[in-house]
C-alpha cells in the first residue's frame, strides 16, 4: 500500500467514525475525546491494526488516534526529489527534531515514530475540523 491508498483509506474510516458522533450530537471536545487509544482501541478495533494488540505507535500516555497522521507530513508517491542518488518520497514541512530519516537502498522516506505531535490533545484542538482531509490537505504533493 503506497501513501496515497493508505491516505484514502484511513480518511474513509475517520469520516464514518465522526458521522456517526456527530449524529449522536457530539461537539468537538467530546469528538476529540473519542479518539483516545484507550477508547477507539475498545469501540472501533478496525480503525488501527495496533488495537488489537494493544500497542501504540508511539510511546506516551495520553494517545490521541484523531490526527493519525501528522499535517507536517509530506509525501509523493512518484518521488519529490532526488538526493544522494536516493528518490525521496516524505519529509517533515516543520523538520521536527524528534523525526528522523528512514534510508533505504535507493529511497528514503520520513521516520515519524519518535513524534508525539499530532497525537497530543493540545495540536489536535489546534488544528482541528470535522473534515481530516481539511486538516491533512497540505500532506499531498
Amino acid at each position: 500500500m503506497n501513501y496515497t491508498e493508505w491516505f484514502e483509506a484511513h480518511a474513509l474510516k475517520h469520516e464514518k467514525i465522526v458521522k456517526k458522533l456527530l449524529a449522536e450530537k457530539y461537539g468537538k471536545e467530546e469528538i476529540v475525546e473519542y479518539f483516545d487509544f484507550d477508547n477507539m482501541r475498545k469501540n472501533e478495533p478496525d480503525f488501527c491494526p495496533l488495537y488489537a494488540k494493544n500497542v501504540k505507535c508511539h510511546d506516551m500516555e495520553h494517545l490521541n488516534c484523531y490526527l493519525c497522521a501528522c499535517p507536517e507530513f509530506r509525501f509523493n508517491d512518484e518521488g519529490i526529489e532526488k538526493k544522494e542518488g536516493k528518490t525521496v518520497y516524505s519529509y517533515c514541512a516543520i523538520n521536527s527534531k524528534n523525526g528522523q530519516k528512514l534510508i533505504l537502498k535507493d529511497a528514503i522516506h520520513q521516520d515519524c515514530s519518535d513524534c508525539i505531535l499530532p497525537h497530543t490533545k493540545t495540536y489536535i484542538e489546534k488544528h482541528f475540523d470535522i473534515d481530516w482531509n481539511k486538516i491533512m490537505k497540505r500532506c499531498r504533493l
